[in-house]
């Protein structure tokens, strides 16, 4: 049971040698469905993107290749993840086009309509507030920009009861496809899509920052 905790621990904050073995196993992992994914996503390539929990960088390394002409930053709260990252995309952030912050989803280190776009990638099961964190997100991004969530975990899936108890041991969220909707909607975002791969039980959803609305004018003041 220590060992299995420690694992979970991993999963959550990677710290030390075994921790940079997770950040190796993830980056390889969730690679395939991160590009499947993206795909199905509107990048410019003058686009400005935040990746959170950017775990070894290799989401930051796509998404600069997609953006080849704007620029993406990343952010954990493991400082191991921080230092994997940065090495992944040594040369990018040599040319300023990628810069990678240890900091927390909950208190997001950017200005206000700042991003066109923002992923999470198997990341949000450890989010502190999950309503309140995409929020911070909404914040953060230029009206019109998108939020992505992608994840190979999810309620309806095939093996859910296997998911379903690990979901129990580790306390994290385990949602339908249809309460992953409704997770969008609560935390401000528009025009929500979520789409799964059955046949490698991949999810993603993505959310829109509606317009700023222009303040209603006083019929007296006329």
């Amino acid at each position: 049971m220590g060992a299995f905790s420690k694992v979970l621990g991993q999963c959550r904050k990677p710290t030390g040698r075994f921790g940079r073995f997770m950040i190796w196993t993830f980056n390889i992992h969730h690679s395939k469905g991160t590009d499947w994914a993206l795909q199905n996503v509107s990048i410019e390539k003058d686009a400005t993107i935040l990746d959170v929990g950017c775990g070894g960088g290799r989401t930051v390394y796509k998404l600069a290749r997609i953006a080849a002409q704007g620029k993406v930053y990343g952010i954990d709260y493991s400082e191991e993840s921080v230092a994997a990252s940065r090495r992944t995309n040594e040369r990018l952030v040599q040319a300023g086009r990628v810069e990678i912050r240890n900091s927390s989803v909950s208190t997001l280190p950017f200005p206000d309509n700042t991003f066109d776009l923002v992923t999470a990638v198997e990341t949000h099961f450890f989010w502190p507030d999950l309503v309140a964190d995409m929020g911070e997100g909404l914040r953060a991004l230029k009206p019109g920009g998108k939020l992505m969530i992608i994840c190979e975990s999810y309620r309806g899936m095939k093996n859910e009861k296997a998911l379903e108890k690990l979901s129990e041991t580790m306390n994290i969220p385990f949602l339908t496809v249809d309460e992953y909707r409704e997770l969008f909607a609560k935390a401000g975002y528009s025009d929500v899509q979520v789409v799964e791969k059955p046949d490698k039980t991949w999810m993603y959803g993505v959310g829109t920052k509606p317009p700023l609305t222009a303040p209603s004018r006083d019929p007296s003041r006329t």
